[in-house]
């Protein structure tokens, strides 16, 4: 279950595990950007088999610096995002570019 946004986890309790919180940063971003976005596409956010979630077209995977593509390997359109660093590379994306999403 993810909460609206990562505050909220932080008011109704001390302890967080820190991918549960990048993972609700994510859906939280994703889910805001198409919900403000008038358009013929229906993107729809998933839980997906081979990574964390299922954007349209696109299997993310959320975690953090040391993550790698290891879970992901064989899936076309795949991203490892990953907190904790500064610039991405490849299919690697920084977790806090998806803040810029409003």
């Amino acid at each position: 279950m993810y909460l609206n946004n990562t505050n909220l986890m932080r008011a109704i309790t001390g302890y967080i595990k820190k991918g549960n919180e990048r993972e609700t940063f994510f859906v939280n971003r994703i889910i805001n950007f198409f919900s403000n976005r008038p358009s013929f596409l229906n993107e729809n956010i998933f839980l997906s088999k081979e990574g964390d979630f299922l954007v349209g077209d696109f299997t993310f995977e959320i975690g953090g610096k040391n993550k790698t593509l290891k879970q992901i390997k064989d899936v076309k359109n795949a991203f490892v995002v990953k907190d904790d660093i500064e610039i991405g590379y490849k299919n690697e994306i920084p977790l806090w570019l998806f803040g810029f999403l409003y």
